[in-house]
């Protein structure tokens, strides 16, 4: 029993430690491309004019890596028909306005609304005891498109020639759009509440151009709330207590 519950802790360290590193390497290299365009300008300074705009829109593209964090319930320890039960990383993509509103030179306050699409959040199950012709392990996927309503309070560096760091903390509030879908329903799926709210961290970085501001962020978001809606009659739901949920997020703000 030990061993089990060491390999699970093992497979969520795992876990998050695949979340960051694609994330990490993406901003790198972005980095990396807007530095080579910001040395070839740093003679001129773009966009000095909106340094005192007291509002600015814009819109938002990136990529979502998601994960459940799990606690399990108590009848997992005392039932050998599920040996193993652990969520797996789901990607994502997200579509979002921006409107920033500025407080003073450091601080500002930021809505981010939109859309994460295409999370398939998915459960791998190693079975103790199995029906015949059922297979040792089993996956399920919950398919999930997400609204979501962060909202953020900014705190900027001074622009250093076209560039700018700035870090964020805020609160997010999710409605997953696909809770009443008729293939959630199946008995054999986990059951995930429609709402959820959380907590969210992150760390960007403004590249002033001629025509648009560029800024590359990555941001780091965890639930609050318990959105494991647990039914005890069902197999593949019993065995977990709680799941929160965990996503990383590399999103290019492109702002007027």
């Amino acid at each position: 029993m030990r061993l089990c519950k060491h390999l699970q802790k093992t497979a969520e360290l795992r876990n998050m430690y695949y979340l960051l590193r694609k994330q990490v390497l993406i901003v790198v290299a972005g980095l990396l491309a807007l530095s080579t365009v910001q040395a070839q300008n740093l003679k001129t300074l773009h966009r000095l004019e909106r340094e005192n705009d007291p509002f600015y829109f814009g819109l938002s593209l990136g990529y979502a890596s998601s994960y459940l964090h799990p606690s399990k319930h108590a009848i997992f320890l005392q039932n050998d028909s599920i040996l193993t039960a652990e969520p797996n990383r789901s990607p994502g993509y997200s579509l979002r306005l921006i409107a920033t509103a500025r407080l003073s030179k450091r601080f500002e306050v930021r809505a981010n609304p939109g859309l994460i699409l295409g999370l398939d959040r998915s459960f791998t199950y190693t079975l103790g005891s199995r029906q015949l012709f059922e297979e040792p392990v089993q996956t399920k996927i919950i398919q999930s498109n997400i609204a979501t309503f962060p909202f953020h309070l900014k705190f900027n560096s001074d622009r250093i020639n076209n560039f700018k760091v700035y870090v964020l903390a805020g609160v997010k509030y999710d409605i997953d759009l696909a809770s009443n879908a008729k293939t959630r329903n199946a008995d054999d799926l986990v059951k995930l509440k429609k709402n959820d709210f959380g907590a969210e961290v992150g760390i960007g970085f403004n590249f002033y151009l001629p025509f648009v501001t560029v800024s590359p962020e990555i941001k780091f978001s965890n639930g609050l709330s318990n959105i494991h809606a647990r039914d005890a009659a069902l197999k593949y739901s019993s065995v977990f207590d709680q799941l929160r949920s965990r996503m990383v997020f590399f999103t290019i703000h492109l702002e007027q």
